[in-house]
């Protein structure tokens, strides 16, 4: 079929949908788990966007819409910031992921030596990698992909595509999902960080029993095989912790998209 003919069949309001569309599936690409990782080629991101665009919009198309250049900017502009606000509380849970391995390698002492995280293609130390990895993995392994795709699509439930949404509980979204970074963070690597802290409790003791000891020597392998070992024994849990966080993401992602 001639491409003059294939266009001939979408009228106007089609395309315009798409683009809509389009504008809230793609900053999925730019920070959501999985979707956002450097591991997958931009070329291929680009296609996948463009294939959830396609599915999506036969579903979600409603109304007409204002072709005007202005009306039809802020349309793009507003499928823009819902896409961001979705896709930002996703990215949170991972960047807890990375808050609590960057934490454990200090403690450790691995923040030494840092390499380039292939997940977020930025520098990060060993075990900041590492529970990167592990989350994609398990992020994989629980089906969290479709869970995603099935958040997007039911954003249009809460923001429809011609509405607009309210920007206070935006922004108050954002701030919970800000706020939880850290404590998430706590939480995956609390039992790892009370054991280096008795360790490094017990070692400032024997340095007051036995001065000539070589603390440094001695203690930063200690905590090395002791961090390694928690680490290993708690990633089961952590495992859960993923799959329960991935949940509540969703949840309060599609909390925080109200229409104004």
């Amino acid at each position: 079929m001639d491409p003059s003919e294939l266009l001939a069949r979408f009228s106007e309001q089609q395309v315009a949908g798409f683009f809509l569309v389009l504008a809230r599936v793609s900053p999925l690409f730019l920070l959501a788990p999985l979707f956002s990782s450097k591991m997958v080629p931009g070329r291929a991101r680009a296609v996948l966007a463009l294939g959830l665009a396609i599915g999506i919009l036969p579903v979600v198309q409603r109304g007409h819409i204002e072709l005007d250049a202005l009306g039809y900017g802020g349309l793009i502009l507003k499928e823009l910031l819902v896409g961001l606000a979705f896709a930002y509380a996703l990215g949170a849970m991972f960047a807890a992921m990375q808050a609590a391995g960057a934490l454990l390698d200090t403690l450790i002492g691995f923040s030494f030596g840092a390499m380039v995280d292939p997940v977020t293609g930025t520098q990060s130390t060993v075990l900041s990698q590492m529970y990167a990895l592990v989350g994609v993995a398990v992020f994989v392994a629980i089906g969290g992909d479709g869970w995603v795709i099935k958040g997007l699509a039911r954003t249009y439930d809460a923001v429809p595509l011609l509405e607009a949404p309210a920007i206070g509980s935006l922004v108050q979204g954002a701030q919970v999902a800000f706020a939880g970074i850290f404590v998430s963070a706590f939480m995956i690597g609390a039992p790892v960080l009370v054991a280096l802290i008795i360790v490094d409790a017990a070692f400032g003791v024997v340095s007051r029993v036995v001065p000539q000891l070589n603390i440094f020597a001695v203690g930063f392998p200690a905590k090395m095989i002791v961090g390694l070992v928690l680490i290993g024994a708690s990633l089961p849990f952590v495992s859960e912790f993923i799959g329960y966080e991935l949940q509540q993401s969703v949840r309060q992602a599609l909390s925080a998209l109200k229409v104004a």
